[in-house]
């Protein structure tokens, strides 16, 4: 049985067919969190098929590394898989130093993503120290919660870190009315306690570091969708779906983001729709099904990886 093969099909036709079915769905608007855990999932299974080809290559290649993969498995186990018999040919070595290119890669590319995400946050902590120097006297803490700026433009971002800051403009201030500051600053501390930072992180690895795959890009384009929604609905489920609609419109009328030409902020017109559309949940009993699914997403390359070795010990 080629092994190695049919776990890069199965982990080829996962990444064509699993972006089309969930761009399809209208479901993920609707539960963003669950869309975040199945594309995740979905993600995960692809690498793993990666990972365990490599395995079972080199192990096929060479026999330092089939001791080492096969070491705790019972006699009978190694044969099943025809190791032994040399029936993998000489392009098993090749395959397995380019998976392993592959996941050096990987880790490559989320190493630059962190290392500039940190370069990042250390330039726009310089800035804010810059346009909120202390005054005399005045204790200097970085891990303050909530930094005001002074400008003309309403604005409020997060700032990741080992410490979440929320940056407010003082023209976000005069704009947030009532109940809207409260539900930005939920929004936005929303986004710290699942850490959607890292998320994206992983995600904008992926696709960078292979362009060409496009469940990665679809990965990146839906994380960076269903974070905002899920931060959306955590503030909503406090201060209403209508406080946060509110809220958005005042921070983002005057970008353009609500005219007929395009902008990087498209996305803003259709949250505030979104949220104004109140469209239900899903049924309980749906929402855990869909979650278990999720779940079995991963596993189906574990079974097909362990087929022949479990067939061997009956």
């Amino acid at each position: 049985m080629m092994v190695p093969l049919a776990l890069l099909v199965l982990g080829a036709l996962a990444a064509a067919v699993a972006p089309r079915v969930l761009a399809r769905s209208s479901w993920p608007e609707r539960e963003p969190v669950l869309g975040l855990w199945m594309w995740q999932c979905v993600v995960a299974a692809v690498l793993l098929c990666c990972l365990l080809a490599m395995a079972f290559s080199a192990a096929a290649a060479w026999q330092v590394v089939r001791g080492h993969v096969f070491a705790p498995a019972p006699s009978g186990v190694e044969e099943a898989y025809g190791l032994g018999l040399g029936s993998y040919g000489p392009w098993a070595g090749a395959l397995a130093v380019l998976l392993a290119c592959g996941g050096a890669w990987t880790g490559a590319m989320l190493l630059r993503e962190v290392h500039e995400a940190r370069m990042r946050r250390r330039r726009s902590r310089a800035e804010l120290r810059e346009r909120a120097p202390r005054l005399p006297g005045e204790e200097r803490s970085d891990g303050d919660r909530l930094v005001v700026l002074e400008g003309d433009k309403p604005e409020a971002r997060w700032l990741p870190g080992s410490t979440p800051q929320l940056v407010v403009t003082t023209a976000a201030l005069r704009r947030l009315k009532g109940r809207q500051l409260d539900a930005v600053l939920e929004h936005e501390q929303g986004h710290a306690r699942a850490r959607h930072d890292w998320l994206m992180h992983c995600s904008s690895a992926l696709a960078a570091g292979f362009p060409r795959v496009p469940v990665f890009a679809a990965f990146r384009d839906q994380v960076h969708t269903l974070v905002e929604m899920a931060a959306d609905d955590t503030a909503s489920k406090r201060y209403g779906r209508l406080t946060v609609a509110l809220a958005l419109v005042e921070l983002n009328e005057d970008s353009g983001v609500f005219g007929p030409a395009p902008t990087p902020l498209a996305q803003v017109p259709h949250r505030v729709h979104r949220l104004l559309s109140a469209a239900p949940r899903l049924p309980v009993s749906r929402r855990v099904r869909m979650t278990a699914a999720a779940v079995l997403v991963p596993a189906v390359p574990l079974v097909v990886a362990f087929v022949p070795g479990l067939s061997a010990l009956r």
